[in-house]
């Protein structure tokens, strides 16, 4: 079945087809994103294409596959406080991954972004998110060597990894990727996941030209996870270690920390036309070498599809008050069920509690997609008596005439109602992107 990807927060993947029974309802649920900021990093995301199997060794380079995509995007900020900016810019992936012989194969991709002169602002005005502050973005975004057998896989390299505290973020042109060392093993539902990440890039990363990849601590970030998987649940759990990081131009600073996650979702077809599904996650971060991230974060959400094209959900997050202590949600755009577009909770949770509301609708009609979320984010007093409200707003549009092509549009606004700077005070910002995959 043919997925339309837009959805609301903690939107839900919208289907096409004919669903006749109960179960394929369930399973539109099932296959679902967790928060606004999974959805969006879904739209165009790079179509990972499968390794070729090769007779013998001759024939690996040319039994290989080649994959890729170009995108057009344009991304501008009305600022109240500070001057508008705006870009855009043509870029994209091209990747080559050699094809399997004997469970080894290897791959590389170039990425790559540059801004379009006469429709980018000049000086200040330029919005450099998308190619940097210079306007430009080149880097080898993966080149790795990997290992299969069975459900083993081993990688060694630059890579993509998206866990619930490190993932890829696709939200402008360039992706995060991990160098990194991971195991994984999966079998009838089970996955093991375990590894080291060393350094990371992209726009989370901060698109510095001259030190794109950035460290995850000065010893890298240890991590593992275990999930399951049914027709009817799916549960996970998951345990970092991240390290004091040193890097005078790394993008997070010094957020070391121990972190553990767990989550679980229950997937329930109502009927043929109804599915229900509800999730349940926690986060518990202890603070290492006096890196001020403390937390204790809790979160639920539901959402309701009916009819295959109409979608409700609603999401919570609550933080606990760690005197003087904040929150990291990772080395990308986090796995809260509250995270939007631009707003996370860890804008707000440095010395107080905060709580989260997001809830938002979808509607999908043949090829088109529609999304509208609201986010309300409250923090109570600090100990300097300073409270924190900010409201954000996220309109999308999707068309999606084949699998190959997208155009899509997202209108964000946030609102600062304490009027504190938090998360850039009020602004607004619409993007416009056209993307290809091959």
């Amino acid at each position: 079945m043919k997925k339309i990807v837009f959805s609301a927060s903690l939107a839900v993947l919208m289907l096409n087809g004919n669903a006749s029974a109960a179960e394929e309802a369930s399973q539109k649920v099932k296959d679902r994103e967790h928060s606004v900021r999974d959805v969006i990093d879904e739209v165009a995301k790079p179509k990972e294409k499968e390794v070729s199997t090769a007779e013998n060794i001759k024939h690996v380079f040319k039994d290989g596959t080649v994959s890729g995509q170009v995108r057009v995007l344009y991304s501008g900020y009305n600022n109240n406080a500070t001057e508008n900016q705006h870009a855009t810019a043509i870029g994209g992936q091209l990747k080559y991954e050699l094809a399997e012989f004997k469970g080894f194969n290897a791959a590389v991709e170039l990425t790559t972004s540059h801004d379009i002169g006469f429709a980018t602002g000049d000086d200040t005005k330029q919005n450099s998110e998308i190619s940097s502050e210079k306007g430009s973005y080149t880097e080898l975004s993966q080149a790795y060597i990997n290992y299969k057998n069975g459900g083993l896989n081993l990688r060694a390299g630059r890579q993509l990894i998206d866990t619930p505290l490190a993932d890829s973020d696709d939200i402008r042109i360039i992706l995060n990727t991990f160098e990194a060392y991971t195991v994984t093993y999966e079998n009838d539902g089970l996955m093991l996941m375990g590894g080291l990440l060393t350094k990371w890039q992209g726009t989370d990363a901060g698109l510095s030209v001259d030190n794109p990849w950035s460290k995850t601590g000065e010893d890298g970030t240890y991590f593992t996870g275990v999930s399951y998987s049914t027709d009817f649940i799916d549960t996970s759990l998951w345990y970092y270690d991240i390290s004091k990081d040193t890097n005078p131009n790394s993008a997070t600073g010094n957020v070391a920390n121990k972190s553990a996650y767990a989550d679980i979702s229950l997937h329930m077809a109502l009927s043929k036309d109804y599915a229900l599904h509800t999730s349940a996650q926690y986060i518990n971060q202890r603070e290492s070498d006096n890196s001020g991230i403390d937390s204790s974060i809790y979160g639920a959400m539901a959402e309701l599809v009916m009819f295959e094209d109409f979608s409700l959900s609603a999401a919570y997050n609550n933080s606990k008050k760690q005197a003087g202590k904040g929150s990291f949600s990772g080395f990308g755009g986090g796995t809260l069920y509250t995270n939007m577009d631009s707003m996370i909770i860890d804008a707000i949770t440095t010395d107080r509690d905060v709580n989260a509301i997001v809830a938002g609708i979808t509607y999908t009609v043949g090829d088109f997609g529609f999304m509208y979320a609201y986010g309300d984010f409250k923090g109570d007093e600090d100990s300097l008596g300073a409270k924190e409200h900010i409201v954000e707003q996220n309109v999308g549009f999707e068309y999606t005439p084949n699998e190959n092509l997208t155009i899509a549009a997202i209108y964000v606004k946030d609102d600062d109602k304490q009027n504190s700077g938090s998360n850039g005070g009020d602004w607004e910002n619409i993007r416009a992107l056209v993307s290809y995959s091959f």
